[in-house]
Order: C-alpha cells, then structure tokens, then sequence
C-alpha cells in the first residue's frame, strides 16, 4: 500500500479541529487506514489503494474532517470557465488516445507546498495510473505556456526539448536512454513510430507523456501561481477521475478551478467536472449486508460522516471518488462511519468441519510442478477488453460484456486466459530474457445450460519468452504435468490462429481436447510489441480435474 507523509500541523489546519493525541491515532486507524506513526509534527499512514483521493494531505484532511464530525457532508467546488482550449489531434490516437485538462489560479507556492504536489503526482502515478501506464500527470506553469495547447503525436527525431532537471536540449530517443525518467519509463513508449507530446502556440514542448515535463515549461516555483494540468492516457473516465482528485486538492490550497475546452475534432467536452453523482441505495439491501437496522435519519447521519450527501434514497457521490462503482462500496463506508468497533460478535448458527478443497489441493499442486520447472506464477484480472482477448490474438471469439462497466480498459469477462500473459509480457520487455511465466484463472462462456447462462471454468496457461524458445520447450512441459499427474493422453497437430501454422497441436485425455499448445504468431507477437519468440499453451484444468477423480 501506499504510505502518505503528512504535516500534522497542515492537517490540522486543514480538518479544522485538533484532537488530543490518542483520540487522534484511534479515529484515523478507525478511518479505514493503517497508521504507521504520529509525532508532533508528521503523520505516517498507509492508504488503501482503493482510495486514491487520500493520497495527499489535502484529500486525507477532508477525509478526516468528515469522519470526525467537523466538516460533514459533501464538499462543494466552483468551476469557472477559462475560454482557454486544448487541441487533440488524431495522430495521437494509437499511441495516447485521451487527456482531461485544467487550470488552477491564485495559489500560494513555497517549498513545503511544491513538496506536496509533486507527492500527489507521484502517488497517483504510482497507484491510481499503474507506474503512468494507465494515467500521466503533467503540471506545469501556466504563467510560461501560451494558449491553446495542442496534443499531438510526433516522430522521434523530431521532438528535441530540454527535460525537467537536465542542462541541455536532448532529441525524444536520447532522453530515453540518457534521462533517469527515460530509463525508467522508455518501455512504454517502446516499439511506436510516434510520441506524444503537449506542445502551446509558441511551438514550445511541454511535455512527453507519460515521460517527463520540459525544465522550460514544465517546472512550478515558487513564482508560479497558475498551474495547467493534464492527465493523459487510455480511458477518457479514468482520466476525469484523475483529473478532478488534483484540482480538488488544489482548491484546498485556496486555488480557483478553471475548466478548459478539449476539442477532439469532431467531439468536445469540458473538463473537470465537479458536479456529484447520483446513486440509488435500497438502505434495506445495505442493512441486510452489514446485519444492521439503521433507519433513515441514522443513514444519512453516517453516509454524511463519509463526505457524500443523502436525498430521496439516491447518495451524492463526490466526483474524486474513484471507489464508488457498486452500492457494495457504500456498505463498506457506511461500516466505517458506523465504527467496526461498535458491530456486535455473533457465533454462527452451522458447526461445520473445514478442509481444503479438493480442486484447490490440485491447483495447488499444478503450481507447484511448474514452480519446480523454473516458471513464475502470476496473477491476472477476469476482466479485460476485446481488442486483447481477440484482435491482439488473431481470433475471434464469443465473449460475454459486462451491462455497466465504467472502463472501456475493462469491460468484458476473459474468454481465455493466453492473452493475460501476453501482456504481461509487454509490460515487461524492460527486464531480462527468458521470462518464463503462468497463471491460473477463471474463463467465462455463454451457455444456455447453466442457471446464469454462464460456464466457468479455471484455466492454467503458460508462456516461454526467449529467443531460443521453440514448440519442443511448451511440449516438454505438458508431458511433465500430465506424467506427473499418471495421466494417458494424445497430443495432435491443430490449427489455431493464435499459433504459427505447423507448430501447434492439441492435447487429448480421455476423447476430450483440453489443450493447446505452440509457438505464437509473429502477427500476435508484433501486436503485443514484443520482440522475442513465445511459445505458450492453455489447459482446462476444470476438465482435466474430472479426468483426475
């Protein structure tokens, strides 16, 4: 988890309250946060990776002064407009498709506060932007930056500017090997014929998402008193969420919010967006969740304590809140406001005997053959997207999408299980060859026959990348499983368009096909921007546990 270093005395200044020191300790631990320390002048604590907006003094403090009592309900932000506008060309359509932009007037710059910023950049690249994958921050004085700011794509040789902290102009790919951002980051931008960058009217670089801001343009002092700030990446949602946590903290700074006009061509919008959302709530569902009897007036008293306001049974939801997706994630602050401490024990009704599942005992053992072999066990989500399930793989396959999904990054269950190793792999081209990984997990199915319509099954795949890897490798590896397993089978040759034609085949145990297995095609290769051979193979483990009993 993330661990946040506060100034207590800016906390307290901020929450409006000073409470003695063991009442202090008790309510932030009783928060929904692990407290490391608490001196006379900092707080250390851990923050859930769920609650992005508390990862700055700002965004805790208000936290806090709602749990506590001493600013309860929903904070309410003014935006004005700024006529300013940023221009989105379509050249950064394959490479960072999106960006939700601000500006935020009359602050008060000095050391401590230009600490605090660069804190809540980092930890957001950190956490809620998945180390900038996901989301890149830029913030910048706007005082030095003539408008409008366009956002376009650029071959490397063409852009040369001077990066943040460096003494000299450098060309895009030199600061990928010379600047510790470059190194630290270049893999993201690894095998693209263009590179993004924010650049103003004057033709001055701004920056290179989601690598580093210009020393020129890029970099706030204590002279700065109005920021331009953008967030960057793949998901227009995950970015207005991003945006809206640090221009909220900054108008705890006593900033003034101004939105600008994102013109995308053939659509625009504006950004940020402060304005609440409405969430219906069936506080009956909520009491039957937590085995409480809360009635209304004490709903709305502890919904309140957690900074969200309550009418007509729909909850006002802050718009930094980036955790509130489903009324579940309402139970949980409601929980908290109602203090865990205060939720009565109860011994269960049902005496039972535990033992450990006889499927999770033969998961259990699976891994640890293939750990044997030398392979990493990884963990990957159930959810994805299409473009990865199927058109990264060459395939085309029925999946089932999800009705409400918030994220166009996540919005389908996985299908099959291959493609979640493979961008691991992409993710991972920075690090040494053979990368030798596998995962277990959970594959969905649209099937009439169950009471959901839904099959599920656990898969185990495997993936080999290594310039010496070849078919044989993947082959050697499902005759130890199966042998180890004292398990007679088949393998034939089969056609997979994931697969290189010739080098792919199928497993069979018992007259069922429960395999593939091959090397990758260099079209799937090249679309996940890999460089290396890969082979790999899929086994239904649901299947072969049957064949097992």
């Amino acid at each position: 988890m993330p661990t946040i270093n506060i100034s207590r005395k800016v906390f307290e200044q901020l929450v409006g309250r000073k409470l003695p020191l063991e009442k202090l300790k008790d309510r932030i631990s009783y928060l929904g946060t692990d407290l490391e320390s608490v001196t006379e002048n900092e707080i250390i604590v851990e923050v859930f990776p769920n609650r992005p907006d508390m990862l700055s003094v700002q965004g805790f403090a208000r936290a806090f002064s709602s749990f506590i009592g001493a600013k309860k309900g929903l904070r309410k932000y003014t935006v004005e407009k700024s006529n300013e506008k940023v221009i989105i060309e379509k050249s950064v359509a394959d490479v960072r498709p999106y960006t939700a932009c601000a500006i935020v007037k009359n602050l008060h710059f000095d050391d401590e506060k230009i600490k605090e910023v660069i804190d809540i950049q980092e930890k957001l690249h950190i956490t809620y932007g998945r180390n900038r994958k996901k989301v890149a921050i830029g913030i910048y004085p706007f005082e030095k930056i003539k408008t409008p700011i366009t956002f376009t794509a650029k071959k490397p040789e063409e852009i040369i500017f001077q990066p943040l902290e460096s003494s000299k102009k450098m060309s895009a790919l030199q600061i990928l090997k010379e600047h510790p951002a470059g190194k630290a980051y270049g893999h993201l931008l690894q095998g693209r014929e263009k590179f993004p960058v924010f650049i103003d009217a004057n033709n001055e670089v701004l920056s290179m998402p989601p690598i580093i801001n210009s020393h020129k343009t890029g970099k706030i002092s204590e002279n700065t008193k109005d920021v331009f700030i953008e967030c960057s990446g793949f998901d227009f949602n995950v970015l207005k969420k991003c945006l809206n946590i640090i221009v909220t903290a900054l108008s705890e700074m006593n900033g003034k919010i101004y939105s600008m006009e994102l013109d995308y061509g053939n659509r625009k919008f504006t950004t940020p967006n402060l304005e609440p959302e409405e969430m219906k709530v069936d506080i009956s569902y909520l009491n039957k969740l937590l085995g409480l009897k809360l009635k209304e007036p004490v709903f709305k008293k502890l919904i309140e304590m957690m900074g969200f306001d309550y009418k007509n049974s729909r909850v006002m939801v802050p718009s930094y809140r980036a955790d509130i997706i489903h009324q579940v994630d309402i139970a949980e602050d409601i929980a908290i406001a109602y203090g865990y401490e205060n939720f009565e024990s109860a011994i269960p009704n049902v005496a039972t005997i535990g033992q450990e599942d006889k499927f999770e005992a033969f998961k259990s053992k699976i891994s640890d053959l293939l750990v044997g072999l030398g392979l990493t066990e990884t963990i990957a989500y159930n959810v994805t997207n299409a473009e990865f399930q199927c058109k990264k793989m060459s395939t085309d396959i029925d999946f089932i999408e999800l009705a409400n999904s918030i994220s166009a990054e996540y919005n389908i269950l996985r299908v099959w299980v291959l493609p979640s190793l493979m961008e691991i792999l992409s993710n991972n081209k920075h690090h040494e060859y053979p990368q030798k990984i596998f995962t277990i997990g959970t594959v969905f199915r649209k099937n009439g026959k169950f009471d959901t319509n839904v099959e599920e099954n656990e898969r185990l795949a495997i993936a080999i990348a290594s310039e010496k890897t070849d078919y044989t490798e993947a082959r050697q590896i499902i005759d130890y499983l199966l042998r180890s397993l004292d398990l007679k089978y088949d393998i034939i040759e089969a056609e997979h368009s994931s697969f290189i034609p010739g080098r792919a085949a199928r497993v069979i145990v018992n007259g069922k096909k429960v395999a593939y297995l091959g090397e990758i095609s260099p079209k799937v290769i090249r679309s996940w921007n890999l460089e290396t051979p890969v082979t790999a193979l899929e086994l239904n483990l649901s299947e072969l546990f049957e064949t097992v009993k």
